[in-house]
């Protein structure tokens, strides 16, 4: 680990450096630059909170996420792993340099630099603990482990890389400009050095979800709206029943959620020569305004029932019939998801291009896991994509000022 500075110490115990008069002239740098990019939109979210910034967060338009494999099976290192994160993050999203700054020339900073004169750009840092955390019998875990928190099984059509699955522990990092979003992880990564390891990353662009009423429904890499049926922070209800886990977790998972990771890869060149009929007939929506077949306006119900020359309106087979709350016994869950592109599939010459799928729910089994069984069993979208990649996490309510995410799991 990396050693922890006397500014760490404070921060951790809840005192800001600028409160003892060190390092006051970043701190004040790095709240200015937030409150003067607010009026654009570039402002500081808090890291504090009752739930975890990051998922009923407004959808930024980066994303960088990492899940690490735990090194150590020492729970004191564990904790100090999440204390020094927790204080890097509060650092980070309010626009300040992490750590000491270091004028000396003999030794290395504390923070890498990339972010100095950026604003936070609405970033947000959000941890989570994967299943195997609890399966580490030096870490004395086991008894605290949510009934919830499964490996995700076998679904159909899966073709899931290993190397792209999976994790100890997460980091998802969002902002609205990417630079910000990569500084974050590349830092908690070097502050865990020696205590977890990278296992894999994914860049991601382009939201393809919309996480707030005041957000525009936005496009996936196949030119569709995406997520117009999504959760919104602002229901609250819908936020009670299907994210934020409840009475029936452990106390320490209250107030958290549970966040499914899967890279979907889109067989582009195969979706592009595909008539813009079978397009609209595959997702179940028209391509351009986004309203339903059978409709003509986005937000319109689906015509489920409806029929045409005695036929579905909708096809069976469609997506947005399979994945509708009503086809799935009133299930729902939030998604979160960003596009990427990962250069070119040298064995195909074909793009390495895809889904970043993130969800939030409040019980995995019930909400994605029976969700996607139906998808991936019947799905018409199946001729176009492949799940290659999959990953589960117990994501932790928000921490209290001076505490850190996870504090009642690992105190």
């Amino acid at each position: 680990m990396t050693p922890i500075t006397r500014r760490r110490l404070l921060a951790s115990a809840g005192i800001g450096a600028a409160g003892v008069g060190l390092g006051a002239g970043g701190y004040l740098l790095g709240q200015d630059n937030a409150e003067a990019s607010e009026g654009s939109g570039t402002g500081s979210v808090p890291f504090y909170g009752e739930h975890q910034a990051g998922i009923d967060t407004p959808a930024q338009d980066r994303l960088h996420f990492a899940a690490f494999d735990l090194l150590s099976e020492d729970p004191a290192e564990l904790r100090e792993l999440m204390q020094e994160w927790s204080v890097a993050a509060v650092e980070m999203t309010e626009g300040q340099l992490i750590g000491d700054v270091n004028t000396l020339p003999v030794a290395p900073p504390d923070d890498t630099g990339e972010t100095v004169g950026l604003a936070p750009s609405s970033l947000t840092i959000t941890f989570g603990f994967g299943p195997g955390v609890f399966d580490k019998r030096g870490l004395g875990l086991a008894a605290k482990r949510p009934a919830a928190l499964k490996p995700i099984p076998p679904l159909p059509g899966d073709e899931l890389n290993g190397l792209e699955s999976d994790g100890d522990v997460c980091v998802q990092a969002c902002s609205d400009d990417p630079q910000v979003a990569f500084h974050a992880v590349r830092n908690l990564a070097r502050i865990g050095r020696g205590t977890v390891v990278m296992r894999w990353s994914q860049l991601g662009f382009g939201r393809t979800s919309t996480t707030s009423r005041s957000q525009d429904t936005p496009r996936n890499l196949m030119g569709m709206k995406d997520g117009t049926a999504n959760i919104r922070a602002e229901d609250t209800e819908a936020m009670e029943r299907h994210v934020w886990v409840g009475a029936e977790g452990p106390a320490w998972m209250r107030g958290g959620s549970y966040l499914v990771s899967r890279r979907i890869r889109m067989l582009l060149e195969v979706w592009d020569r595909s008539s813009l009929e079978d397009q609209e007939q595959t997702i179940g929506r028209r391509k351009y305004s986004g309203a339903p077949l059978g409709g003509t306006e986005e937000f319109e119900p689906l015509p489920l029932e409806e029929e045409s020359d005695g036929k579905p309106v909708i096809p069976v087979d469609a997506h947005v019939r399979l994945a509708s709350a009503s086809e799935n016994g009133g299930e729902r869950i939030l998604r979160r998801g960003y596009s990427f592109t990962d250069g070119v599939d040298e064995s195909l010459g074909e793009l390495e291009a895809g889904l970043f799928f993130i969800a939030f729910q409040r019980n995995p089994e019930k909400q994605f896991v029976a969700i996607q069984r139906r998808l991936g069993s019947n799905d018409a979208l199946n001729e176009y994509i492949k799940h290659v990649g999959s990953a589960v996490f117990a994501v932790p309510p928000g921490a209290k000022p001076g505490g850190y995410v996870g504090e009642p799991l690992l105190a």
